[in-house]
């Protein structure tokens, strides 16, 4: 019996590790709880609450920013050399045309000081009793005694050190402040109308709670009137603070030093904390199923795992005297990372032909592009240059045949050897220069050109015959209507990663639609779509798309091609710029 109960109470293999596993794992799930919430939900919470105060204090500082452009504007005012002047002619003026001229004027000095925007509603003069002289449009309906919209407000005013007052009627609420000049002299009082609505629309979009703007007598200087539930008066203590009021309200305040106003944002703790609630109520529901699933995932596993000692055990009970060849299962029953492990080191393998041969591939058809490309150029050289040698020889210019027969030889040379081969920029350029000489054999002092290159060119690999086409351009169309001397400038820059060519010319420049056309080829090109025999071994524009389209195949997306006219006065002609990068990171 006590043989029995000992056995009773031994856990299986299964349940020891099924329980181990549970354990650990419940003691990963109890950390991360206590992590969500010191180091995510506590420090979420208080980022939430600082940024709703943040949020008063942008209110505020729109507000501040308001009343210092009204501040600003009545400075531009006083600042006015006649507004002293004026406002005393206006007061003792001797009849009503001297009267009217001066307050003209005084209208032409609000005039300057606002400028073409206005965000006001109206601006008034008084006079130093108190009573109206003019106002700019008149719109805002201005008390015609200075008195009256002072007593209009519950509560009496004094000057501040700041120089104005703010007092509210209505819908209007009006910056006042004394015109005097350096030695206090009074000359009278200006009021801007600021449009209320215009600060409340200040207030809107930056917070989802209900914004308040009081003053320190506890007036609303926005909106109309609050809800009687929406906050209770009192003057806070601080500048700036954050509470809770009975009805679970985030009730955050932020006073402006400049104008005394208080600006109350309420928002309800719900709204406020919402989204760190939403983040708390996703981890617990993670952290349930987390478990479920696990607990699912510990108990199948380990069923599994322990699957073939259960086979081997349940074989060795079925083995008897009678039946001692009873065939033992010795197949693996826990190989299947060894498996998977062989399958993938078997697809890699199949992988990595299937992308050699795509590069092989890839690599034979961007050879054969640029062989075609290159093909379409160097005949059109040679027929130009051949064309010109003729006509050298046919005037007997004997040595000058001579000249362009070396030229001619050196850039053959070039043309020949390793045709297909990336090039330097060095021997571009001084191909480009061969090309120059011969071609001022025929046009003489009418053509002036220079290469101005960096040290550093022999480091840029092009494609071979990609800048003569662009000269080529410049020579055969630039200068058609254009008096001599003709230019070509031809400048190669290279700094931090990049490099730069530009060819420029004095000649009449493109038309606005032929650059339109030439960029659309490139992109036509880029896309795949066909063009014309024709068009493809034409002179001018097909002649660039050809060199751009070698250098992409080459530089991919580190290249940047642009094309346009110079519009300096003291320059003509056009220029194109090339700019590519040394590394693979252009953009």
């Amino acid at each position: 019996m006590a043989k029995f109960i000992h056995r009773a109470t031994q856990f299986s293999l299964q349940t020891k590790v099924f329980l181990t596993f549970l354990a650990l794992l419940l003691f990963v799930l109890g950390c991360f709880i206590v992590y969500v919430n010191l180091v995510v939900i506590r420090p979420l919470t208080q980022k939430t609450e600082e940024d709703t105060l943040v949020t008063a204090t942008k209110v505020r500082e729109q507000v501040d920013l308001y009343v210092q452009q009204q501040n600003q504007m009545s400075q531009r005012i006083l600042s006015n050399k006649d507004i002293f002047a004026t406002m005393d002619k206006s007061s003792s003026a001797p009849s009503n045309y001297e009267r009217l001229k001066q307050i003209r004027k005084l209208k032409d000095i609000m005039f300057q000081a606002i400028g073409p925007s206005m965000n006001i509603k109206d601006m008034s003069i008084y006079d130093k009793q108190g009573v109206l002289l003019t106002s700019y449009l008149g719109s805002g309906h201005p008390p015609t005694i200075l008195s009256a919209l002072t007593e209009k407000s519950r509560s009496g005013r004094e000057w501040t050190g700041n120089g104005f007052i703010l007092l509210r009627d209505a819908d209007t609420i009006s910056f006042v402040r004394t015109v005097n000049d350096q030695n206090g002299k009074l000359y009278g009082y200006l009021s801007i109308q600021m449009d209320q609505a215009y600060i409340q629309n200040l207030t809107e979009g930056i917070t989802a709670g209900d914004v308040f703007i009081l003053n320190k007598q506890g007036e609303r200087m926005t909106g109309l009137e609050m809800r009687k539930d929406s906050l209770e008066w009192k003057e806070p203590l601080s500048v700036e603070g954050l509470a809770v009021d009975e009805q679970n309200n985030y009730v955050t305040h932020s006073t402006s030093h400049q104008t005394g106003w208080i600006t109350f944002i309420i928002t309800p703790k719900d709204s406020v904390l919402g989204s760190i609630r939403s983040v708390q109520s996703m981890s617990i529901l993670l952290i349930t199923a987390l478990m479920l699933i696990s607990f699912v995932y510990i108990f199948f596993s380990t069923r599994n795992l322990l699957l073939p000692i259960r086979k081997l055990r349940s074989q060795i009970w079925r083995i008897n005297y009678n039946n001692m060849k009873l065939k033992v299962d010795d197949r693996p029953k826990n190989n299947d990372l060894l498996l998977l492990n062989e399958a993938f080191q078997d697809l890699m393998e199949r992988l990595q032909q299937s992308i050699d041969r795509e590069k092989k591939a890839l690599h034979e058809e961007v050879t054969a592009r640029n062989s075609a490309l290159q093909a379409q150029i160097a005949p059109h050289f040679l027929h130009n240059v051949l064309y010109l040698i003729s006509i050298a020889a046919q005037e007997g210019r004997t040595q000058v045949v001579s000249d362009m027969c070396k030229h001619l030889s050196d850039s053959l040379r070039y043309i020949v050897s390793s045709p297909y081969a990336h090039v330097t920029m060095t021997d571009e350029l001084e191909h480009t220069r061969h090309y120059l000489s011969l071609v001022q054999q025929k046009y003489e002092e009418d053509l002036e050109w220079n290469i101005d290159a960096d040290e550093l060119t022999s480091e840029i690999r092009l494609p071979r015959l990609v800048i003569q086409p662009f000269v080529e351009n410049c020579i055969e169309h630039a200068f058609f209507n254009i008096t001599p001397p003709w230019r070509i400038q031809i400048t190669v820059k290279q700094y931090n990663g990049l490099w730069a060519l530009e060819i420029k010319d004095n000649g009449e420049g493109f038309q606005p639609n032929k650059i339109e056309e030439i960029l659309s080829n490139i992109q036509q090109s880029d896309s795949g779509m066909n063009q014309t025999p024709d068009r493809q071994t034409a002179l001018g524009n097909m002649g660039i798309v050809n060199s751009v389209n070698r250098l992409k195949l080459m530089y991919s997306n580190r290249l940047l091609f642009n094309i346009y006219n110079n519009h300096s006065d003291n320059e003509k002609g056009a220029t194109v710029q090339i700019i590519g990068s040394m590394t693979r990171d252009f953009y």
